[in-house]
């Protein structure tokens, strides 16, 4: 990192207001980190030089930095001072968590009622769902399974509470995994989590601030929840294209929402729900430098990261992160068992260590027997094997779903060719009622996902899954449907 020059400081704190001089100090250098003034490997002068500056006790100094580097904003190096390490994620760990609005009754939004639809009838027997985004449960490796839970019993003596942060064992596992995607990670930068959605949760209470701007793709998973927006924050879409978001749209929504905002990035690069589109190479490297120049946070989505099975997997965005600006989530619920409920976080250690300390307000823990399950999957390679041969079979059904598509849909809608995942995105040619196509689809025993609900505006679209259903399963419904839209349900 390249040396630079101690900062000049015209300021001094306020003795007079309420706010401990200590905590002015420690504000004062957040607001020059998050402005830009000061930016990462700035040197601050010495501990004695800034008591000077700000005509305090060298004690009250010690104090603020103490705290900056517990933050992970700043840190000490040998024969250089001290210095900024990080311009993003970490500054917003200051202000103090209002965890109470997380805990009152009836703080979630409810679903919308498409969703809350579909939640319903997923569980209706002889419902093809043909949007779902969960892995076809006759998939399940179950001979790994009994074997995993069979070593398990002669090496787990108890199931108390475990450390906040989640099972070392499975941590270092992690960590050891996610080594083959470019990411390097210790254990103390991993938190274990109850599903990707918790994580979610956990950075909407403990990190942003109500007011603030999640920048995503359009459409997007995220637009159909309401985790962020329970949470007094705004989503704001920017477009794809085919090689993922347009990061230069970014740059205007971001200069006009800095004014008065925070704002934070969250995407899904690869097989990205519920498009299946793939950011390329070049356009991760491009947001990555933008990210990094704005000082915009990034939160990864890697859910479907393991999931390619056409040509090499790309590097996720948080191996190509030397500043800590991305916070990597990854999740066993598409590609082993949504009920295992086994998520994890990449972060620095001062986010995951507040990250932990509320999740143990809210559940105490993931499940242990789950942690342990999931750690012997990873250690013994039964995970890396199981995932080769459930690449094969979903791109079979993929393949074969677009054979269907290419058959009886090419006259009345496009879609795309997902290299992985689950989704293939259909867009009809003309436009269509969602609400009545989804009312009688269902009412013929076909379950769909619409577009619309993933996104910021009317797209005409559906989000449709090849991974719960067998290609013959979906060929069926496919057909049925091609025929109900063609029969009565475009728009006149």
């Amino acid at each position: 990192m390249k040396r630079m020059a101690p900062v000049q400081i015209d300021w001094i704190p306020d003795k007079t207001s309420p706010v401990p001089v200590y905590r002015q100090i420690v504000q004062f250098v957040c607001n020059k980190v998050a402005s830009g003034a000061w930016s990462i490997g700035t040197r601050l002068p010495s501990q004695r030089a800034l008591a000077e500056y700000f005509g305090v006790n060298r004690s009250t100094v010690t104090t603020a930095i103490d705290e900056l580097i517990s933050y992970g904003i700043v840190e000490g190096c040998h024969g250089a001072g001290t210095q900024v390490i990080s311009n993003t994620w970490s500054l917003l760990l200051p202000p103090a968590l209002d965890w109470g609005k997380f805990i009152s009754s009836g703080f979630f939004r409810a679903n919308i009622n498409t969703i809350q639809a579909i939640n319903r009838l997923e569980f209706v027997p002889n419902m093809t769902r043909l949007g779902t985004g969960e892995l076809d449960p006759r998939l399940f490796p179950v001979e790994m399974w009994k074997t995993a839970l069979h070593k398990i019993s002669g090496q787990v003596t108890h199931l108390g509470y475990l450390e906040p942060l989640g099972l070392l064992e499975l941590r270092r596992a992690i960590s050891r995994h996610v080594k083959s995607l470019g990411i390097d990670a210790p254990p103390s930068c991993i938190l274990i989590t109850s599903g990707s959605l918790q994580a979610l949760q956990l950075i909407s209470a403990c990190l942003l601030q109500s007011g603030s701007t999640v920048f995503t793709e359009a459409p997007s998973y995220l637009k159909s929840l309401q985790v962020f927006q329970s949470a007094g924050m705004r989503l704001a879409g920017i477009p794809m294209d085919r090689e993922g978001l347009q990061y230069q749209k970014l740059a205007p929504a971001l200069k006009a929402d800095r004014a008065s905002h925070a704002s934070i990035l969250y995407t899904i690069p690869t097989n990205q729900n519920p498009t299946g589109i793939t950011m390329s190479g070049r356009r991760r490297t491009e947001l990555m430098r933008f990210c990094v120049e704005n000082r915009l946070p990034i939160m990864e989505d890697g859910a479907y990261q393991e999931l390619c099975y056409e040509g090499d997997a790309p590097p996720p965005l948080k191996s190509l992160d030397k500043t800590g600006t991305v916070i990597y989530l990854g999740s066993a619920s598409k590609s082993l068992a949504p009920g295992l409920r086994i998520g994890w976080v990449i972060a620095p250690e001062p986010i995951v260590q507040r990250l932990g300390d509320v999740k143990m307000q809210m559940d105490y823990g993931a499940s242990s027997v789950s942690q342990w399950i999931f750690a012997e999957f990873l250690d013994s390679g039964m995970y890396q094997e199981y995932l080769n041969v459930l690449r094969g079979e979903l791109r079979r059904r993929r393949d074969h779903a677009l054979s269907v598509l290419e058959r009886h849909y090419k006259e009345i809608a496009a879609w795309n060719i997902p290299k992985g995942g689950f989704y293939i995105w259909l867009t009809f040619r003309r436009p269509v009622i969602a609400e009545r196509l989804f009312e009688n689809a269902a009412a013929e025993g076909i379950l769909l996902n619409p577009g619309d609900m993933y996104d910021f505006e009317r797209n005409n679209s559906l989000r449709l899954s090849y991974a719960y259903t067998t290609s013959e399963e979906f060929e069926m419904a496919a057909l049925k449907l091609a025929r109900i839209v063609e029969r009565s349900f475009f728009e006149k």
